[in-house]
């Protein structure tokens, strides 16, 4: 635990090498990668983190993807470990891309899973089911998905960080999402995983590992 940004946050560090955090989704914890850490720590010293209101880290009023960006960026200064390498899934995408946005010099390279830059980016029918939840729930969570992120997909451009773009065949958002991002971004590859949905290439599952890996060990 870590106490950054006036909020405390638990992660989980294990192995040795380079510094490579990993960010959750929506509702999850770092444990969704426990395969992938099980492999990356051998080579790497992994940060596996909860986002606030999530996991084991503290609760807050506030639910804000620059504000949960903020928060890792204070991490990565507590501990002295930039530059990182960052595997971010959905809200962990976001989070990484507006890190990336605030100072890409944070961060080495930066493999975005599942990541999208607005509400809009969401298909017909997961928006409506997600909107039917919040209606019953008020879950704040939810509320987040439905009004955020809004990064301009212009702005892209000038983050040269090396991008590894991920998605899923039967993914949340519109097929055309993944694709436009890539493009947008200078530096950046992309990958739509075939016979998956949105998280089950990744949640308790190190399909991507070899992929991922080389990512992070080749020059780009």
């Amino acid at each position: 635990m870590i106490n950054v940004n006036g909020i405390n946050i638990n992660y989980k560090k294990s192995g040795s090498g380079e510094a490579l955090i990993l960010l959750h989704g929506n509702g999850e914890d770092h444990s969704i990668f426990a395969p992938l850490i099980q492999k990356f720590h051998h080579n790497y010293t992994v940060y596996a983190v909860d986002s606030r209101n999530h996991g084991l880290s503290e609760k807050t009023a506030i639910y804000d993807y620059k504000v949960m960006a903020d928060d890792i960026y204070a991490l990565i200064m507590a501990l002295a470990i930039d530059p990182v390498n960052i595997i971010g899934f959905s809200d962990g995408a976001i989070i990484s891309l507006l890190l990336a946005l605030h100072d890409q010099s944070v961060i080495s390279k930066m493999a975005l899973l599942g990541v999208n830059l607005s509400p809009a980016d969401f298909n017909a029918e997961t928006f409506e089911f997600m909107q039917q939840y919040y209606e019953q729930t008020g879950d704040p969570l939810y509320k987040m998905m439905l009004e955020q992120p809004h990064i301009d997909i212009s702005s892209l451009k000038d983050v040269t960080v090396p991008a590894f773009v991920i998605g899923a065949e039967n993914d949340i958002y519109y097929p055309e999402v993944f694709s436009s991002i890539a493009e947008a971004l200078p530096h950046s590859k992309l990958k739509v995983v075939p016979d998956h949905d949105h998280g089950s290439y990744i949640i308790n599952n190190d399909l991507l590992y070899s992929e991922l890996a080389d990512f992070f060990s080749n020059s780009v």
